[in-house]
């Protein structure tokens, strides 16, 4: 089969097309015949040797897949060959998406939503799961809370926007000049523009912040959080940061997305009513992995795919 190597860390130019084994499916697993493949800023960091998820090189990148079960392995009940399926197995171990195939359990995999089409269902998973997680599961986020979603026109932050007021939240949303009208559009109740006006001052005060950008931002997002609030952060906090957290109450959550087969399936019944749409900004063929991976370095709105 084809796949995406790279022999090295660096830039996208390591990203190479190359022929592979074609992945056997185990007891438990299926085999997928990709149609499209996810592209997210962790496989951008992963690449570059900056969070080294999957060892030394040589590796295939890639969690997201979107496509048809080619085989079926012992004991992989639910499936058979034919079924259109997404997902995101195996993370943070390879999944190896980047690829014509690959193999996964069949626990981390669900039926593709009819409505959906492959390039779509693959940029839902990874980024999809994160924002589930993080304001379900992780900040256990109610009707009529006030939420403060950082970075919303981005692949996690413009399907966390759209869960938060499935749920019956209050969204209050950052974007930058650009990108303002598109997050209007997903539903937020207010947008502000971080580069001209201070979120804390116009968003304050919240029951809750996903904050997905790292830096100095969950430390002033602890601003803007009422005292026995939640923060979601998905880099960590500071020391200083912490103690002043537990000084006012403030229930701090650091989230890594795993895989979750019923978490999927309430992604795709979002999607099935509507409430639910995932913005993909480009698409590219396969052997254009590095171009993808520059595309995704220029900030683009909602996702990017590659489509086999």
């Amino acid at each position: 089969m084809r796949a995406i190597t790279q022999n090295t860390v660096g830039g996208p130019e390591v990203l190479e097309l190359a022929e592979q084994p074609t992945p056997q499916p185990k007891p438990g697993e299926v085999l997928i015949r990709i149609k499209a493949a996810g592209v997210n800023p962790v496989d951008a960091a992963v690449r570059g040797g900056f969070y080294p998820l999957l060892g030394e090189p040589p590796f295939v990148l890639g969690w997201d897949l979107s496509g048809t079960v080619e085989a079926v392995g012992a004991g992989a009940n639910g499936f058979a060959a034919g079924d259109e399926v997404f997902g995101m197995p195996r993370f943070p171990a390879q999944a190896g998406t980047y690829a014509e195939l690959a193999a996964a359990p069949a626990s981390e995999i669900v039926h593709k939503p009819e409505a959906l089409d492959h390039v779509t269902a693959a940029a839902l998973p990874l980024a999809g799961l994160t924002a589930w997680q993080g304001l379900v599961t992780a900040g256990k986020l109610k009707a009529n809370d006030r939420v403060l979603i950082q970075a919303a026109a981005g692949g996690v932050g413009h399907l966390a926007v759209q869960i938060a007021k499935a749920r019956g939240a209050y969204v209050i949303a950052t974007a930058s000049p650009g990108k303002v009208d598109f997050v209007r559009s997903l539903g937020a109740d207010e947008v502000i523009d971080y580069t001209s006006d201070d979120f804390v001052a116009k968003a304050g005060p919240v029951d809750l912040v996903f904050e997905a950008l790292g830096g100095d931002h969950p430390e002033k997002s602890l601003e803007a959080l009422k005292d026995g609030g939640t923060l979601v952060v998905l880099l960590g906090l500071s020391d200083k940061a912490a103690a002043e957290a537990a000084s006012r109450g403030i229930r701090v959550e650091r989230i890594s997305v795993r895989p979750d087969g019923d978490g999927l399936k309430e992604l795709a019944k979002l999607t099935e009513t509507g409430k639910l749409k995932v913005h993909v900004a480009r698409s590219f063929p396969l052997d254009q992995a590095g171009a993808a991976h520059a595309f995704l370095a220029t900030r683009p709105k909602g996702k990017v795919v590659l489509a086999l």
